[in-house]
């Protein structure tokens, strides 16, 4: 199976420690010293850029703005005690981060990137459409938000239950401010909504070890 590829945009420290580890990554990744050669490389292969996951500086987030690139595919790496605005929409992971943490992360966007190409994908014994954000069983339809299809995509390909600050850090991205009965209340309300249309209790199942789909 071929990897998925991480560009690292102007992050030589970052490329060099996954480069050290490279063979137990789920990902392959590519180092760009620059952000034109980052460019040019995508151009001179007529890569899509809007199917290209890049990690760079927060500091670079306007040239990478102007040339189009989709933001969902891009990771901006911002100090935590950094003033710098940036726009709500951008992926940020701050820093300094454990390492093995950052990975985590770095998966779970390459999982989101890989459902973008198809339009449909079976959980258990429903499906679930990505185009429309619905899930279907048994002729009934059922429409979800994007954060509750991230819930979803998340839980089910997690191999472990996952607490509500694992799914605060990685579905809701990086927000000190967000409180875990935020969470807890968008669970509660999605599970709800699956047991009411589809009289289904256990498409989440809640434990004290955390949240979880049974495969």
């Amino acid at each position: 199976m071929v990897k998925q590829i991480i560009n690292i945009v102007c992050i030589p420290i970052l490329y060099n420690i996954l480069e050290e580890i490279k063979d137990n990554l789920s990902f392959k990744v590519v180092n760009f010293t620059n952000e034109d050669e980052c460019l040019k490389s995508i151009n001179d292969n007529k890569i899509d850029k809007k199917n290209f996951f890049i990690i760079t500086a927060i500091h670079k987030k306007d040239f990478f703005f102007k040339n189009n690139f989709n933001i969902k595919n891009i990771f901006f790496l911002l100090k935590h005690n950094s003033e710098q605005n940036f726009d709500s929409n951008c992926n940020i992971f701050k820093y300094p981060v454990d390492i093995y943490n950052l990975i985590e992360k770095i998966n779970i966007q390459l999982i989101k990137q890989k459902y973008n190409f198809q339009s449909k994908i079976k959980i258990k014994n429903y499906s679930l459409d990505l185009n429309s954000r619905t899930i279907s069983k048994n002729s009934k339809n059922l429409k979800l938000t994007e954060r509750e299809m991230d819930i979803i995509l998340f839980l089910n390909n997690s191999e472990k239950p996952q607490k509500i600050n694992v799914l605060q850090n990685q579905v809701w991205r990086y927000s000190s401010e967000l409180e875990t009965h935020t969470v807890e209340t968008h669970i509660y309300r999605l599970r709800k909504k699956i047991n009411d249309n589809f009289k289904d209790n256990n498409f989440i199942i809640s434990s004290d070890t955390g949240y979880f789909i049974i495969k």
